[in-house]
């Protein structure tokens, strides 16, 4: 099992969260140092947690006490915007980070910028890289490796077993209502993921992305294909695409269904006709942490409505 990674090179560029971004190509590569093999400071208790489901996890695990600081990715559970924010994950200060003293960092894989990591680690602060993988069992490796940096292997083992848990009634969920559907001809619903529509340019999700495997999950079809990550598309490729259901995240700039289907490359499509627009936390969406079991069950209701 792949475990957390105590820095002492040049942070790998992996993986980007989703949350926030205008523009992600969501690519993981694998880490090029061997794993810890054990946590990086059994006496740390001021620690720095940068990646929103990273936070997510050691507040889960009962260690929100030992935090210092977050990333502004760090939004859930609420107590943590009270927390100092040092930066948004991939733009991060040496400088910002230093000044709350840590005495570990916990960063989500695609942390940087490598310039900022290097300094951090020549101050010699533990820096361990947790992987992510958007997945299941990605989840489950992340919480196991946040335990582990945090030595806190009994409360990891139960948080991962809950957390598994929660997946699988999830996923049966999915299951049983994609077995109903076949039963009566209906295949699974033709949806979209849109990351943003700013200034009128539609950004989507395409394969290999985090929202794609979300869709997924929840018992959806990804309607956008023919490129990977998250990338502006144009009106001809939405309009072809003819989406049943458009999945936003949650956000001041988020438009409302009218204002969204008004647009000409939505305005024909079957989304449009039912105003089918499922708007969700857009951490618990992409961000693959320990609300996945009932982020899928939530896509999953949305998608496919009760009659009646």
């Amino acid at each position: 099992m792949r475990g957390p990674v105590v820095r002492g090179a040049a942070v790998l560029r992996g993986l980007a969260l989703a949350v926030g971004l205008a523009s992600v190509t969501v690519t993981a590569t694998a880490a090029a140092s061997e794993p810890a093999s054990g946590p990086a400071s059994e006496s740390a208790m001021r620690v720095l947690s940068i990646g929103g489901a990273v936070t997510e996890i050691v507040y889960a695990l009962g260690a929100g006490d030992r935090l210092v600081g977050r990333d502004t990715t760090s939004v859930f559970p609420p107590q943590a915007a009270a927390l100092p924010d040092v930066g948004y994950i991939r733009r991060l200060s040496p400088e910002g980070v230093l000044s709350l003293g840590p005495e570990l960092i916990l960063a989500e894989e695609g942390a940087g910028p490598a310039e900022a990591v290097e300094a951090i680690e020549a101050a010699s602060t533990p820096f361990v890289i947790i992987p992510d993988d958007p997945s299941p069992a990605g989840v489950l490796r992340k919480i196991d490796a946040v335990a582990a940096a945090l030595d806190m292997p009994e409360a990891g083992a139960a948080l991962s077993a809950r957390v598994e848990a929660e997946i699988a009634a999830a996923r049966a969920a999915v299951t049983a209502g994609q077995s109903r559907g076949q039963s009566e001809g209906i295949g699974p619903r033709r949806a979209i993921f849109l990351l943003s529509t700013a200034g009128g340019r539609l950004m989507a999700a395409g394969s290999d992305s985090s929202a794609e495997r979300m869709l997924e999950l929840a018992g959806a079809r990804n309607a956008l294909t023919g490129f990977s990550g998250y990338k502006q598309v144009s009106d001809e490729a939405l309009i072809a695409a003819a989406p049943e259901v458009v999945v936003m995240m949650a956000g001041d700039s988020t438009p409302t269904p009218e204002a969204l289907f008004a647009m000409p490359a939505l305005a024909a499509s079957p989304a449009a006709a039912s105003r089918a627009l499922v708007v969700m936390d857009g951490l618990a969406l992409l961000g693959f942490g320990p609300r996945i079991g009932q982020a899928i069950r939530d896509l999953n209701a949305a998608l496919y409505p009760a009659e009646g």
